[in-house]
């Protein structure tokens, strides 16, 4: 059913006005169409000639919001239905649940596809079934506004190779035309309450003041919808599944989320993301959230949960952080707030420093004033440890200065330190002595260091700190490290293993029996990444045991042991027991000495896979510090596995970064610190690439920074590098085969995590330094 639209061969025929007539001609039958569906079949011809595609197929969105369905398909092979979850592990589930266009040279360019996403894949059973080679596709989303409804995928160029840049942008300007005829077959509104608007539920006025009121009191519209405009909460959640195309869920107090769900994830994430798994196992995940337009954190949901299928419901935000435990100001549900304002606690503290003065004349800056246990004192370090929580926070500094200048309290968030507040020179005895009382520590002793432990309760949250004192000449200083409160187990795909690691690394952790360790300096992510791949391993078949100090992060299904060595229980006596009860994998928390060390690389002769850490610069490194502990050379060449080497990197907020065309003078320090013979291997169009740069927003404090990845680079003991340890070979030249067989270095990790968009150079030169 051809209109006589003739055949498409070269970009320059796509520039004539024959073309562009033809084109506008088609995009005026399909808007004069009352239904797509009426007119398709008439201008099948029309599309593959103007997109210059030997085939098509139009998936739709299904109800439920669980999976795209094939509605028009050409060509004659296999015309059953095709079914696809929205998931990335297809070409067209990842464009639906991305809702990004793709254009794909090869489809059996599986590194290329790996580079979309980790999970993509070409199916290939159509063509194996069929004869029929799929080589390139255009792929593109069909959207109303932000809402997906469907798929426009085009199979192979007429006159072969690759799409150009012509037919893929009008492949996205047709998909679009459809989405506004789909928007009528589907009654897609325009906007989330415009149904209620239809129905005369309320106005458009009363919606615009609520949206104003809602943004300055923080609250949301749905709320203000029923409080203030008695409106029904199924009400509007039919308008929602109107809009977003996708079930409407309220709140039921009878569904009660499973713990064991959670554990791995951080409820004050979610909250912020809006968004609560109801049920995950891998085969499906079912997520209620308040915005299944915002594709982001479509595709961040799939990286936290890797699930075969997911299904998407809309809710209300306030029902959402009510199965969190939260109400909509973000605080715990039936939680008090202990703490008092800074400044309030602060002026108060002025006051009883202004008392003193007025009574006794001036004081020693130096001298106590406040008894520890008093109302402003106590307040004060509650108040501290709460504001250095909420901003995760990994270290709080409470430093005092000579004579009457006042205390700094500096924390440190995503490995910098900023200063938070100051304590008047009057009260820092009082608050360091409060610290001490809560870590059972010998307030009396101001002369030598001291170490402890907190356990308080924060929000209903059991917040654990490490408590470190040190006399100074200006007083004692203390730090309190806040620890991961034993209920954050990362994922091992959130470790965001570069390509020419991921795969190496869980090919190493295959192993029955040996030594694989994770290094690098204190606060690099040591014992997050060891828990991750210990949540990687962690299956009802194997019994795993650990040895830590402290043990800051617990998982069910392993038997973990905190070492005390004042009462001779140390790391290697812990491994010694565990041999006793028949593990299959041991965690080791440090090899810091060579009893332990030795300990270990016995055990994974014994038929144990041992994992442990060590405090050193670089993969290479770490054998010739262990040869250095005196460890049998040849011993340890037969137990070792490998070693990862990592450090943490600043990234860039999500919310705020801009991309930019870096100048030619950048360009060429990338490469050089990459390496100039090993640049090709990364794919990169310097001509066209952009890199992001910070900007600064609410979300980020105005840093342009939010969070940090981690850098690696990871030595794999190969049988010549086997046979290196064993002479004792130098680190040079361990180094050296290393990167002949393919270890990355962690600068070379930097920089391609630059060219990823996730950082930049500034924050690479502070990990890295300036070279490699």
């Amino acid at each position: 059913m051809s209109t006589g639209i003739g055949y498409v061969d070269d970009e320059q025929t796509h520039d004539s006005e024959d073309y562009q007539s033809r084109l506008n001609a088609l995009y005026e039958k399909i808007h004069e169409a009352e239904h797509l569906e009426d007119i398709l079949w008439q201008l099948e011809q029309d599309l593959l000639s103007i997109l210059n595609a030997e085939r098509m197929t139009i998936y739709r969105k299904d109800k439920e919001g669980r999976e795209i369905v094939s509605w028009y398909r050409t060509g004659d092979e296999l015309m059953e239905e095709i079914v696809l979850p929205l998931t990335p592990s297809s070409i067209a589930g990842f464009v639906a649940m991305s809702q990004q266009p793709v254009r794909i040279d090869d489809v059996y360019d599986a590194e290329f596809l790996l580079s979309l996403n980790d999970r993509l894949k070409f199916d290939y059973s159509y063509d194996r079934a069929t004869g029929f080679l799929t080589t390139a596709m255009i792929v593109v989303p069909i959207k109303f506004k932000d809402t997906l409804l469907g798929v426009l995928q085009l199979i192979n160029r007429q006159n072969g190779g690759s799409f150009t840049d012509r037919e893929y942008e009008h492949s996205v300007e047709i998909a679009k035309v459809m989405g506004q005829k789909f928007r009528y077959d589907l009654k897609t509104t325009l906007g989330p309450f415009d149904l209620l608007i239809q129905d005369g539920k309320i106005t458009l006025e009363q919606i615009e003041e609520y949206e104003e009121k809602a943004a300055a009191d923080n609250l949301t519209v749905s709320y203000l919808l029923a409080k203030e405009g008695g409106v029904a909460a199924e009400d509007i959640g039919a308008s929602l599944e109107q809009y977003y195309q996708v079930p409407f869920m309220k709140y039921d107090s009878e569904i009660i989320i499973d713990e064991e769900i959670l554990e791995n994830l951080n409820k004050s994430y979610l909250a912020g993301n809006c968004w609560v798994p109801l049920s995950f196992n891998s085969d499906k995940a079912v997520i209620l959230i308040d915005d299944p337009n915002d594709s982001e954190r479509i595709m961040d949901i799939q990286n936290v949960l890797t699930a075969a299928t997911y299904e998407f419901l809309v809710g209300l935000k306030e029902d959402i952080l009510l199965y969190l435990g939260f109400d909509l100001t973000g605080e715990e549900k039936g939680e008090e707030v202990a703490e008092r304002e800074m400044g309030d606690i602060l002026d108060e503290l002025s006051g009883d420093e202004l008392a003193l003065l007025q009574e006794e004349g001036e004081t020693d800056a130096s001298g106590d004033i406040s008894d520890p246990n008093s109302t402003g004192i106590v307040s004060l370090i509650n108040r501290v440890i709460a504001d250095a929580y909420d901003i995760d926070t990994s270290d709080i500094h409470i430093e005092p200065h000579k004579g009457k200048r006042q205390a700094d309290v500096r924390v440190r968030v995503d490995g910098i330190n900023r200063l938070m507040t100051h304590i008047p020179a009057t009260h820092i005895n009082a608050a360091i002595a409060r610290i001490k009382v809560m870590a059972n520590l010998d307030i009396t002793e101001k002369r030598k260091p001291q170490d402890g432990k907190i356990a308080c309760k924060l929000r209903g949250k059991a917040v654990e700190l490490r408590i470190a004192t040190l006399p100074t000449v200006n007083g004692e200083s203390a730090v309190m490290r806040i620890l991961a409160g034993g209920e954050k187990t990362l994922p091992f795909e959130a470790l965001n293993l570069s390509w020419c690691n991921k795969d190496r690394c869980l090919e190493l952790l295959t192993h029955p029996h040996g030594v694989f360790l994770v290094v690098g300096p204190t606060g690099s992510g040591k014992t997050t990444t060891l828990h991750a791949i210990l949540g990687f391993l962690n299956t009802p078949e194997r019994k795993i045991v650990t040895a830590e100090d402290p043990v800051e992060i617990t998982q069910p299904g392993l038997q973990q042991v905190q070492v005390m060595p004042k009462i001779g229980y140390t790391f290697a006596a812990a491994i010694r027991a565990f041999l006793r009860c028949g593990p299959d994998i041991i965690l080791i928390g440090e090899m810091r000495d060579h009893e332990t060390a030795a300990t270990g690389i016995e055990a994974s002769l014994t038929g144990h896979l041992v994992l442990s850490t060590l405090h050193t610069n670089s993969a290479p490194e770490t054998i010739t510090r262990l040869l250095d502990m005196d460890l049998d050379p040849l011993n340890f060449a037969d137990a070792f596995i490998g070693v990862l080497a990592q450090r943490l990197m600043r990234t860039l907020c999500k919310n705020c970064k801009e991309p930019y065309k870096p100048d030619q003078e950048e360009l060429d320090k990338l490469i050089h610190y990459y390496g100039e013979d090993l640049f090709s291997e990364l794919k990169i169009d310097t001509a066209t690439h952009e890199l992001m740069k910070p900007a600064g927003c609410d979300k980020c404090s105005g840093t342009g920074y939010a969070g940090r990845c981690g850098v690696h680079e990871l030595l794999e003991a190969t049988v010549e590098m086997k046979k290196l340890i064993a002479a004792r070979a130098p680190v040079q030249e361990l180094r050296n085969l290393a990167l002949s067989q393919g270890m990355r270095t962690l600068q070379q990790d930097g920089i391609l995590r630059i060219f990823n968009g996730v950082t930049d150079l500034p924050n690479y030169y502070r990990v890295a330094g300036g070279g490699h």
